[in-house]
């Protein structure tokens, strides 16, 4: 069975490729082969079309677009897309109607048989073919292990759950996080303070996906934990990279996608709605924003009232 990857960027290319090695895949990017990872060869089994309706004969669609990109795609191409099985591999909140990618799915597709694939993962390394775990998450049970067997391979591991809502929110705030912690060592807190951060940052995911109906352990999972770890840890994370920058007082890339700084105002907003105390999140927002100093959002952190873990 063929499998289409909508969106060619790094992370596109490297499931096309991870994919490609055992079955044919289809990818499209809107300057036709996009933007590969440097190095990086597709196997004879990638084809690369640059017109979107090439990908109509497959029924099952990899959205790996940006997050804050997936609205305006779903609207353009909803049409045809309606009616298979379209796994979102982006992570984020939608900045302007506050959903999760599934959301964005059932809202312009109705038909169509949503799911998500997130977890600890970079990029390079499913394109190098090093062994990697992800979470695969769909409502239907049925849908999501016929998914499983697909998208899985010798060393690409898919885990699969029915909490939609905790996978999204894992591999959404992850991001939101992961800034934070770049932020503590581009100020040269230290690594003792990045510990600390992770964790309280880790206590706040728990707590806003619980508000929405997640379940705890799948935070403690490949789609929270891991990711939060991995995201937090490595330079490989354009989030972490990014805050490190803005906690070192240094320009950063402005054409590199960073997921967690809409996604920072959108939870906010989320955290407010559903009176959820985010602190971490709250202070990504605001920083980015310009709305406080580096300085301010510190001390904010760091005078919080002294409580029971």
């Amino acid at each position: 069975m063929t499998i289409a990857i909508l969106g060619a960027g790094a992370f596109g290319t490297s499931l096309a490729v991870a994919l490609g090695r055992e079955r044919p895949v289809i990818l499209w990017g809107r300057s036709g082969a996009g933007a590969r990872l440097p190095g990086v060869i597709l196997p004879q089994n990638v084809t690369v079309v640059a017109d979107i309706a090439d990908l109509a004969s497959a029924q099952t669609v990899l959205l790996a677009v940006p997050a804050q990109a997936l609205s305006a795609i779903l609207h353009e191409h909803g049409g045809w897309l309606d009616g298979r099985a379209l796994v979102a591999c982006c992570k984020g909140v939608d900045l302007t109607s506050g959903l999760g990618p599934t959301g964005l799915i059932v809202r312009a597709c109705p038909a169509a048989m949503p799911a998500i694939l997130t977890g600890p993962s970079f990029a390079a390394d499913i394109a190098r073919g090093l062994p990697t775990a992800l979470t695969l998450a769909c409502a239907d049970n049925a849908t999501g292990a016929l998914l499983q067997q697909q998208l899985s391979t010798a060393v690409l591991r898919l885990y699969r759950t029915t909490d939609v809502t905790g996978a999204e929110l894992g591999g959404a705030l992850k991001n939101v996080v992961a800034i934070a912690a770049g932020v503590v060592i581009g100020a040269g807190l230290g690594d003792s303070a990045r510990a600390a951060l992770m964790t309280r940052g880790y206590a706040e995911m728990v707590r806003l996906a619980q508000a929405l109906g997640a379940h705890t352990k799948t935070l403690a999972g490949l789609s929270g934990f891991g990711d939060l770890v991995l995201t937090c840890t490595s330079d490989q994370s354009r989030n972490f990279r990014y805050g490190r920058a803005l906690g070192a007082g240094q320009a950063f890339d402005t054409g590199a996608t960073v997921e967690g700084v809409a996604t920072a105002m959108a939870v906010t907003a989320l955290a407010r709605r559903h009176e959820i105390d985010m602190p971490v999140a709250a202070m990504v927002a605001a920083l980015t924003l310009g709305q406080i100093t580096l300085p301010q959002a510190i001390q904010a952190l760091l005078s919080r009232p002294l409580k029971q873990e």
